[in-house]
């Protein structure tokens, strides 16, 4: 008999969080680039970087949700 490695299993988990950190670290930024006056165009780019974070969270979550119940 040969020994066969497990499946490999899914990193969503991981993507998860990163997801999570990085809509809230590029909110934040937004928020204290607007309160400390800093140039509207870093205040706009760290927004859209905050709004392509949330789209990858939800698609994450989307696929987990997705494969727990493909478990079942």
């Amino acid at each position: 008999m040969a020994y066969e490695p497990p499946p490999p299993r899914s990193a969503l988990t991981l993507r998860l969080v990163l997801a999570c950190f990085g809509v809230a670290m590029w909110v934040t930024a937004a928020v204290l680039f607007l309160v400390y006056d800093v140039p509207a165009g870093w205040v706009i780019a760290c927004g859209v970087l905050a709004v392509v974070a949330l789209v990858d969270l939800v698609i994450v979550a989307w696929r987990k949700h997705r494969e727990h119940v493909g478990d079942k």
